[in-house]
């Protein structure tokens, strides 16, 4: 081989690993299937005796200071997303979860929780993120231990923001996946979540 392809061969390999790394965040990816998709298959967590311990992590809400974790929220619908402050999916998203909030019959038995997984980003940015696009839902900025549990449980890429990653936990504690990719409309969304909301 001529010295003089080697440039233009990692050129080329360079063209092409960036092509694939557009293409990963752009489509959607099939929901793993150790997390059940709404509504579909039965739910990973069939009885309250096997909560997951990553329930009853305590993380603080960054627009109020208070301190909460998914035991806190027993009894209620719980939708909770992974998100990051440079994603413009993240915020395309939770346009839509805003949306939601006004289609919502039973709006007070719904919790919406966003956790912000960039290990760079902190409450303070977190919560001027949060007003700034007039967000009034719990944000925190998501501990590691639940990081891993929501990586190591159900997907990895529940750890990739621009792929919109969002699960639901119904009154009984157990955990849905929703598909993996933006975007989920809010009447989607509504669809969705009303058979777990109903009395």
């Amino acid at each position: 081989m001529s010295i003089h392809t080697r440039p233009h061969t990692s050129l080329v390999t360079f063209i092409l690993t960036g092509l694939l790394v557009l293409s990963a965040c752009s489509t959607a990816i099939p929901l793993a299937k150790s997390i059940p998709v709404a509504a579909t298959v039965t739910p990973i967590v069939p009885t309250a005796t096997t909560l997951p311990d990553w329930f009853n992590y305590k993380m603080t809400d960054v627009r109020t200071g208070q301190t909460f974790s998914m035991d806190d929220f027993a009894g209620k619908v719980v939708l909770l997303e992974t998100m990051a402050q440079w994603c413009i999916n993240c915020v395309q998203q939770q346009n839509e979860v805003k949306k939601l909030e006004g289609l919502t019959d039973n709006s007070k038995d719904l919790v919406l929780v966003s956790l912000d997984t960039d290990l760079h980003e902190d409450a303070a940015s977190l919560k001027k993120y949060a007003d700034t696009y007039g967000f009034d839902w719990y944000f925190a900025i998501s501990p590691l231990d639940v990081d891993r549990a929501l990586s190591n449980l159900y997907d990895s890429e529940y750890m990739n923001p621009p792929l919109a990653p969002m699960l639901f936990i119904d009154r009984q504690g157990a955990v849905y996946g929703l598909p993996f990719g933006p975007m989920k409309g809010a009447v989607s969304l509504q669809k969705t979540l009303a058979p777990y909301l109903t009395p």
